[in-house]
């Protein structure tokens, strides 16, 4: 794929999100940075199966392959360190905690172990955790194990021309389960995959959209896509009810 400034764009844009977020600098709500990323992954991911699908070069085992050398080196070196770190300076229980967490992430699992292991997201006993970021690496790992296979299994069916209106439902139910979810269980609906895929299938729809021609439509469409992005950077905070309705800005600015 040629080279998107305007994605590269995006992801500056989150990444300054999230870390003004956890530095406490003035960006309350700065963690949906996460979600811009979501949308990102799951456009980058989709447009680059369904080239190769199309193209008969597809490989499940290839696509899975090409994740574990992009991810594992920096991630190993990242955990090592956070361990060794650790180590040196967490209480007894805290490292013991933190070794559980690293089992559980290295069976791409993180986001469930913190589901169990946090009372929320932002609460006291999650900022405890030097591992807490990963949880969505983790649920993003989940998507890729099922997405190749589910495109896979569509295109070889014959069904390429529906592909797009498959995703719609699925991003229908699981922004629905998140919309529900928020208002019974909170965590659940923040950390696993079921409430959270539809973040990833906008962005996945997203690959399917034809361009739009006209200049002046792609600009408003884009200084809207920002707005729905840097507003909630600034309005939403720790209690926001989040994901659910609250997640919708966001995503589509992303999508836009």
């Amino acid at each position: 794929m040629p080279y998107r400034p305007d994605i590269d764009g995006l992801r500056a844009i989150a990444v300054i999100g999230v870390l003004f977020f956890h530095a406490d600098l003035g960006v309350s709500g700065g963690y949906v940075g996460v979600d811009v990323f979501f949308v990102i992954s799951g456009f980058l991911i989709t447009r680059l199966i369904i080239k190769e699908l199309r193209e008969k070069r597809f490989s499940v085992l290839g696509f899975w392959e090409r994740r574990v050398r992009r991810i594992v080196p920096a991630l190993f070196v990242v955990t090592l360190t956070t361990l060794l770190l650790g180590y040196v300076f967490l209480l007894p229980a805290e490292y013991e905690m933190l070794g559980s967490s690293v089992l559980w992430l290295s069976l791409i699992s993180s986001n469930l172990f913190f589901w169990k292991n946090t009372n929320s997201y932002f609460g006291g006993s999650a900022e405890e955790m030097p591992l807490l970021h990963t949880w969505s690496l983790s649920l993003e790992e989940q998507f890729y194990l099922i997405v190749p296979f589910v495109l896979l299994v569509l295109f070889r069916a014959g069904k390429s021309r529906s592909i797009f209106w498959i995703i719609c439902s699925f991003v229908l139910l699981s922004c629905c389960l998140s919309i529900y979810g928020m208002k019974n269980y909170g965590s659940a609906t923040f950390y696993l995959l079921p409430t959270r895929a539809w973040e990833l299938g906008a962005g996945s729809l997203v690959a399917f959209a034809v361009p739009i021609r006209s200049v002046r439509i792609r600009s408003m469409m884009q200084w809207l896509g920002m707005a729905c992005i840097l507003i909630p950077f600034f309005t939403y905070d720790k209690i926001t009810l989040f994901p659910g309705i609250s997640a919708i800005p966001p995503v589509a600015g992303t999508a836009f």
